[in-house]
């Protein structure tokens, strides 16, 4: 399978529900202040407790909630709203907003965090239900974070996990449009001047816990930057071999030893994101440009070595769909 259906979004659905409630196990970002900060993760998150982790919380909504849009005749659609019925309300969005008040919270989830929050309220504004008012607080506040932070920020991250820089600023400049020009243009000014001349990049990836190219998502956002033509330009003189396979890294899928180690099983969301980054490249080039076939089968490659894993292993399965919705979308 290489396209989304409405069978693979019920699946998809189900399984995330499954645990976007489950409360434990459950990775905190949390920097105690006193003995006070030693409760349950769903006291500090009244939202955003599930999934393992606050980050795959915020994007096993943006998820079901994308698919709900898409296939309303879904299996599943009516418990994806009653659930957003019962948890995207302002009592538990304000938890959550307090929870930023912390003198120690001023990184937290920097930038993956932010930018999935971000690219949740997107989702969430183009929904039939009230859920949009009710986290466009939460979205601004972590907007107000971008603005703060990214004049601060020198040198870009080039990591594969959750630093990575231009993962972030892809669903920020998405957000951005036509709600917050002055953002939208700010990451434009950073991007630009952190990747606007790279060139020949090698491509030293993957690290044994990455779940980004860094070198794609890199590719992505200049797309979502630059006009056609002069990401054509930009496109060619930073990966100049592409036409001939090379690095020949960037089309070979990662070998997944353990997906019972989280860290290990990131490689799955590796091939995952490339997939979807090599998709958004071509869309970006033009169908009748040369690489276009090229990423495409890049693609299928990527997502036939990860698609029969989403599920399996909780290391894997409390995240993994998010990454499989962006790449068969």
């Amino acid at each position: 399978m290489t396209r989304l259906t409405q069978d693979i979004a019920d699946r998809f659905a189900a399984l995330t529900l499954s645990h976007l409630g489950r409360q434990f196990p459950y990775k905190m970002d949390l920097t105690y202040q006193g003995p006070e900060d030693a409760r349950i993760p769903a006291e500090h998150h009244p939202v955003f407790h599930g999934s393992y982790d606050w980050h795959s919380c915020v994007h096993g909504w943006w998820q079901v909630m994308r698919l709900r849009r898409l296939y309303p005749g879904m299996a599943q659609a009516d418990a994806i709203r009653d659930r957003a019925d019962m948890m995207l309300v302002p009592d538990k969005v304000a938890g959550e907003r307090a929870f930023l008040t912390r003198p120690t919270a001023g990184g937290f989830e920097r930038p993956y965090g932010w930018a999935w929050l971000l690219a949740l309220h997107a989702e969430l504004a183009r929904q039939d239900g009230p859920w949009a008012a009710v986290i466009e607080p939460l979205a601004l506040d972590f907007a107000a974070r971008f603005h703060a932070f990214l004049p601060k920020m020198t040198y870009p991250l080039r990591v594969g996990t959750h630093f990575n820089s231009s993962f972030a600023l892809i669903h920020a400049y998405d957000w951005a449009k036509d709600r917050d020009p002055i953002l939208q243009a700010l990451i434009r000014e950073r991007a630009l001047a952190w990747f606007g001349q790279d060139r020949a990049c090698q491509a030293w990836e993957p690290g044994g816990d990455e779940f980004l190219s860094s070198a794609l998502t890199e590719a992505l956002l200049m797309s979502r930057l630059l006009s056609r033509a002069d990401f054509a330009d930009w496109f060619g003189t930073f990966l100049p071999d592409l036409p001939t396979g090379q690095p020949a890294t960037l089309f070979t899928p990662a070998t997944v030893s353990d997906r019972s180690d989280g860290k290990i099983a990131h490689l799955d969301g590796l091939n995952l994101s490339r997939a979807w980054c090599w998709r958004g490249i071509a869309a970006a080039l033009g169908a009748d440009a040369p690489i276009a076939p090229i990423a495409e089968q890049a693609a299928i490659a990527h997502l036939d070595a990860a698609l029969p894993h989403i599920a399996g292993d909780y290391m894997g399965e409390h995240w993994l769909a998010s990454f499989a919705l962006l790449a068969l979308e």
